[in-house]
Formats: C-alpha cells, structure tokens, sequence
C-alpha cells in the first residue's frame, strides 16, 4: 500500500489516465451488453414471428386436407349383383382376386360362348379360335360390371390364378391349360394375353390339378411352372418357363399302375410332389423331376432333397412308404406346428402323419369320404378339418374333426345330391369359423321321406351347437361355389356360378354374389336339439353382428 501511495504521489496523472482509462473499457463493455441485448431481442422476434407463420401454415394444410381436398372414395360394395350370359356353359371354377386394386375382391370365372357380355370387343375370331370359345372374365365384386373379358382356347382344362409372376413383366397372372393342348398366360390386372403356347399332351389326357408353381430354374428371374398330364397309367411331366411358356427340358413320363392324383410338398428346403393311386404312393422331389427332363443337375437351394424322406422312397420304382392301408381317396396337408403333415383318407379311415418321420399322429374311422377335407376352426385357435362322407343313397355325414387329436367335436347328418358343391368356411373374430354346408336337413325319423333332396345351403357357427340356419333354397345347377371376404376382415359374401355344364346344351349362365348378412337377416332358424336356449330372432342378430377375420390357414 505504501508503495501504491507513493506511486500516486509521485505520478498523479497516470492515476487519472489509469481511471480514465478503465471508465472507458466500461463504457465499451456496457455499449456491447446493450448491442447483444438488442440483437437477442430482435432474433427473438424473429423466432416467434417464425414459430406462428408455421403454426398457421400447419393449420392451412389441415384445413385443406380435411375440407378442401376430398379423400379418396372407398369403393361401395353392393349386397348383391347378378352377370348373366345367354346361350352358353360353364367350367367348374372360380378365382377370388383384386383385379382392379381397389382392395375389394374380384371374381374371375371362365365360359364358353360365341360373344362375351357385349362389355368387351374381344370376339374369339380375333385370337385366331373358332366360334364358340373359352372366355375368361374379371368381374368386379363391388358391384359385377366386367373388368375385362378375353379368348383364351376353344376349351378350357383347367384355370389357374393368383401366379404371383407370369409373363415379361413379370405381372400376377392366370394360366389357362387349354383343348387341344394349349397353355396361355393372361396377365390378371387386364387380361391381355402374355404368352401362348401349343403342346403335345398326348391322346385321351387328363390335367392333375392343382397346376404347381416352382422356384425359377432356369434362371430367368420369373418362377417356372410345373403340369403333370394323366395319359391312361402314366403321368407325363411338363417343366415350362414362367417368362414366355416356353418348355424347360423334354417330357419325362412316370409310371403310376393306376389313376393318379397329386400333391406337393415343401419341406423348407425341398420340393416333393406326391402321387397317390388307388393302392400306393409316389414320391419325387423337384430335384429328380429337373434332372430327368433336362439331363443335367441344378445347384439351386430349393432342389435339395431330404435325406429323412429318401430313406423311405424305393430308389427304383418311387414308391413311398406310409403307414396306411386300404384304398387311398384324398392326400391333403394340414399346418403343423413347425411344417405341414399329411392327412391320408382311405375308404375306412382318415389317419394324420408327421411328415418328418412319418410317425402316425392320430387315426378316426370314417367311411366314403367325398368330398376334399376342408380346414376350419371349432374351437378358437384350435385348428380343425371338415370331413364329409356317404352315409347312404342321397345322405351324408359331415362332422368337424379337432387337427391336433382328431377328436371328432361336431357331426351333422343331412340328405344330398351327388353333384351338390362342398362346404366352406370363413374365419370370424372371435378366432373361430363360419361353416357353410350344403344339404337338406330332415328331423330324426324322416330322413329317407324325400328320394330328390333339395339344395339348401346352411350356416354354422359353433357358438349355437344345436342351431342351423337355413339361408337360402337353390333350385338351379350350381357349377361352382366360394365364400370369401370382399374386404379385408369385413364384407362377408359367397358366389354362386349356376347354368349348364360344358357337356350340356348352351342355356343361362349366371354368377352371382350375395352379401352374407341379407341371407342371415332372413334365414329359418333350425334347431338341432329340442333345447332352445335363446330366441330365434336374438340368434339372427347375434350371427348378423358377427364380425369377421382375414386369416391365413
């Protein structure tokens, strides 16, 4: 201190320079407080003025979308419609498929006729075929105007659609195999003809449906398509590209001892198809199929072969080995808990194998089946298949088997005709099913009093065991039958195809579809048992408010 005041003393004006000098630096430093003050306040403006300009153009856009600008308008579905064709016939198939992408379903079917609806200016002359032909048609399932109508042979064989790719670009498609022997591909969205293809299949031939679709093996970035044609005991072999139809290799003929049927298999990495005569099985893998029509071995993952399943195949004749007896009548697969296993039908018994190792999982006695097993659920979750057998002259049995045990959970006994079409379900949200059956039920006591039964469709569902509902008496031929929902998890409906069969005379050919609810609305409750355990009208309405459920089996 001493020395500061000396300092002062000896120099008093670097004192007042020095305060001077520091009242200075205060006052710069105040005026850059004051600066960054004033710039901080205008960004804040600048920021505020910012947020509300983008709140008020968020505002605008929901404005716009909500008021101004329309939504896209949801497709309405009529309850029922009606496209009729006069002087022609029908082939016994129907395909459910979007075909316009307006997420309802569609129905494409085949006939034959001299002209189409008069919707389309497609005449068979212009596809190079006689008058009449084979027409496929795409009809809407919202309200049955004609998507599109196209020529596709003199006579149909076989339809086959929803092939994922078919065709150069590569587009969903329909296969139609032909007479004479003809395979065309129609792409699905608009008809139009992909490629065409004439083949020698032989005299007298039969197509084993359904058509099977196999990885790509030739490499061409389209999958390939595999027909087996039946030609009296033999089966020929036909590997043809999915790309342009040309035929992949030569034709391999296999040696059944009898009329065959198939079905195909995919054991993760391996393809097999099995062929089922009356008396034994076959077995080929794809890999043995490939390698006998073109001579040469293909390194695809998806021809391996299973070493489990070649242990049972007899390396010369084919001949596969199930624990079954008896004359086989259906193969069919049903999900497993990891892969597929097989349901054997023989005329006594219905037995289910695990196709792994071929173990026997359960075995019911039922007689005469006759109809393919249908798969459903009884109880929620629980899988089950719809069998149907012959009982007896115009009579039959259908009963609802639980898949894991075979258990049988519920039978009906009804009269019927031979051609009368199979049942059908749909999958409702309470993870259960709708079963509709085709029949005419007689209380006990009278059920041989009618010798030409009629065909009435009923519903099933298993909430109400002991209650039928009749929902509608058809008195025309029905060529062909489906339920399906139009709509994804809603909009339950099923089609009728009626009319004269190819080897009939031409007459009316009408397809028809109707919304499931009009007919629950209005059906007759039948009672399976005296028990009635709520009123007829709550149990339409309850079955009418039932929601429905897209599932995949």
């Amino acid at each position: 201190m001493d020395n500061k005041d000396s300092e002062a003393e000896i120099h008093p004006l670097k004192t007042e320079d020095v305060k001077a000098q520091e009242n200075h630096e205060n006052f710069v430093e105040r005026r850059i407080i004051s600066k960054q003050s004033s710039q901080l306040s205008r960004l804040s403006r600048w920021r505020t003025a910012a947020f509300f300009i983008s709140l008020f153009l968020c505002l605008i856009i929901v404005f716009a979308f909500s008021f101004i600008i329309p939504c896209p308008e949801r497709p309405v579905s009529e309850r029922t419609w009606f496209r009729n064709y006069e002087n022609a016939v029908a082939y016994q198939f129907l395909a459910i498929e979007d075909v316009n992408k307006d997420k309802v379903q569609d129905v494409i079917f085949a006939f034959r006729a001299s002209n189409g609806s008069g919707s389309s200016n497609n005449t068979c002359l212009d596809e190079g075929l006689p008058s009449p032909c084979a027409f496929v048609a795409a009809v809407s399932g919202t309200n049955g105007t004609v998507l599109w109508e196209s020529p596709a042979a003199e006579e149909v064989e076989w339809m086959e659609c929803g092939i994922r790719q078919l065709g150069e670009a590569s587009v969903p498609g329909c296969l139609v195999v032909g007479k004479p022997a003809s395979l065309t591909a129609l792409g699905q969205q608009k008809g139009e003809v992909q490629w065409r293809q004439s083949n020698d299949f032989g005299a007298n031939y039969t197509v084993l449906t359904p058509v099977s679709v196999i990885p790509d093996v030739d490499s061409d970035g389209v999958q390939d398509l595999i027909i087996f044609i039946a030609t009296g005991d033999k089966i020929k072999t036909f590997i043809h590209s999915g790309r342009n139809g040309e035929e992949i290799g030569s034709t391999e003929s296999l040696d059944m001892g009898g009329k065959a049927h198939y079905i195909s298999l995919n054991l993760g990495s391996s393809y097999y198809f099995l062929f089922y005569t009356a008396n034994s099985v076959y077995a080929y893998s794809l890999k043995d199929l490939y390698s006998a029509a073109t001579g040469m071995e293909n390194k695809l993952p998806s021809l391996e072969q299973d070493p489990q399943w070649e242990k049972n195949i007899d390396p010369t004749t084919h001949r596969f080995s199930l624990p079954s007896s008896g004359d086989i009548r259906y193969l069919a697969k049903i999900p497993g808990a990891s892969r597929e296993n097989i349901l054997v039908v023989n005329s006594e018994t219905a037995m289910l194998i695990n196709p792994q190792n071929l173990q026997t999982l359960w075995t019911l006695n039922v007689s005469h089946v006759m109809s393919e097993p249908l798969l459903g659920y009884y109880k929620p979750d629980v899988l089950g298949v719809v069998l149907e057998s012959e009982i007896g002259p115009n009579r039959k049995k259908v009963m609802i088997v639980e898949g894991g045990s075979g258990a049988v959970q519920w039978d009906l006994k009804l009269n019927s005709k031979a051609e009368s079409p199979g049942p059908a379900t749909l999958s409702t949200a309470d993870h259960r099913s709708t079963f509709l059956i085709w029949g005419e039920y007689k209380v006990a006591g009278n059920e041989t009093g009618s010798t030409a039964p009629q065909q009435k469709l009923y519903l099933f569902h298993p909430s109400y065991t002991n209650v039928l509902l009749e929902l509608r008496n058809n008195t025309d031929q029905i060529i062909a039958f489906s339920a399906t929902l139009f709509e994804r998890s809603r909009h339950a409906c099923y089609v009728l195809l009626t009319g004269p069969q190819p080897s009939e005379e031409p007459g009316l050919v009408s397809l028809m579809k109707r919304k499931l609810k009009e007919d629950v609305s209005e059906s007759k409750v039948i009672w399976l048992s005296q028990v009635a355990v709520d009123s007829e009208q709550y149990i339409r309405d309850r079955l009418y408010r039932m929601r429905f459920h897209s599932r995949v089996y």
